[in-house]
């Protein structure tokens, strides 16, 4: 299930869009950034409705952070947050609280945890004027109309309820699965094709700035100049030096540390989960691997382009070094 994300600086409507959207949702609770974690799974366990999060800009926002492991759980069916709760006999007892179902939040800029962020479909706020048919205040009448329009959407959840089923034969195989995860329950429920030529549109473009974020981190950098030498060298492996080297004459300036074969080796291994070893003392990359990595150059939008002035040495090991 989606997440909507309504992102901009102040004043640009994130709250009051939150309002107007989350009156019409199935049971919206409405909390903020200044809630703590507790009520709010409490709160989802209970009702299992819509929640609308305002200020959703959190102090820590990476992927230890326990209100993005909510959040990260709450998209999909089964994953519950399990707490020791006390019981009136004093005992402590293990109680499994379900987080999932829809969420609106506001916020005024990206989360550091980027599987949290691939989560969000997003509108960016502040980027067209204020249309002249929209008030500044909320009218007296806002309140008995939200009420209407959400018993004409629960009778449409009535009617339909039975016939709306997720559609394999939508899932865009040139899109990556998480966006194809987060779009076909949309797609599944419009029947009406421009509108879901335009969801297509949005996933493209959520799929373009993904794979352009990616882009710009140092395993993309690592990852171009490996992929480099695999496809120019004929040897076995690529030494870990070697990639050192290369990073060093491209991409040097652009640190304030020194890049050290230890630096790579890890970012390799770790980040990019590709496989390395120790061979005549030197850490070393099997041209086994040029596979995998020929598939995250896709992922990181990598497109290599050969470079002649980098210079191999002969051999099965070339430039020796640690990692």
């Amino acid at each position: 299930m989606p997440y909507l994300r309504l992102r901009g600086d102040f004043g640009t409507g994130k709250t009051r869009s939150l309002l107007t959207i989350g009156s019409l949702c199935y049971k919206p609770f409405f909390a903020s950034g200044a809630s703590t974690v507790s009520p709010i799974f409490h709160t989802l366990d209970a009702f299992r409705g819509t929640l609308i999060f305002d200020e959703a800009d959190f102090r820590f926002s990476d992927e230890r952070s326990e209100i993005v492991k909510i959040l990260n759980n709450g998209n999909v069916r089964g994953m519950p947050v399990l707490r020791t709760v006390m019981n009136r006999q004093r005992e402590f007892n293990p109680q499994a609280f379900h987080v999932f179902g829809p969420k609106i939040v506001a916020s005024r800029g990206r989360y550091e945890d980027r599987a949290l962020e691939s989560r969000f479909i997003t509108e960016e706020m502040g980027v067209r004027p204020l249309r002249s048919d929209i008030p500044i205040n909320l009218p007296s009448t806002f309140t008995e109309e939200a009420r209407e329009l959400r018993d004409k959407l629960l009778l449409y959840r009535f009617r339909r309820r039975h016939e709306v089923k997720l559609d394999p034969a939508l899932v865009d195989l040139t899109l990556e699965p998480r966006i194809n995860q987060i779009m076909l329950p949309l797609l599944s429920v419009v029947h009406d094709v421009a509108v879901q030529a335009e969801v297509r549109k949005a996933a493209k473009r959520a799929q373009e700035s993904i794979i352009a974020e990616r882009g710009l981190l140092m395993e993309a950098q690592v990852l171009e100049v490996l992929i480099e030498q695999m496809l120019s060298s004929n040897r076995r492996v690529v030494p870990v030096a070697d990639v050192t080297i290369g990073m060093i004459r491209r991409y040097g300036t652009e640190y304030d540390v020194p890049i050290s074969n230890r630096w790579i080796g890890s970012i390799l291994r770790k980040k990019l989960n590709l496989q390395t070893y120790k061979s005549h003392g030197v850490y070393v990359v099997p041209m086994a691997e040029r596979e995998k990595a020929e598939m995250l150059c896709q992922r990181y939008g990598v497109s290599v382009t050969m470079d002649t002035t980098s210079t191999e040495a002969k051999g099965d090991l070339g430039t020796s070094g640690t990692s």
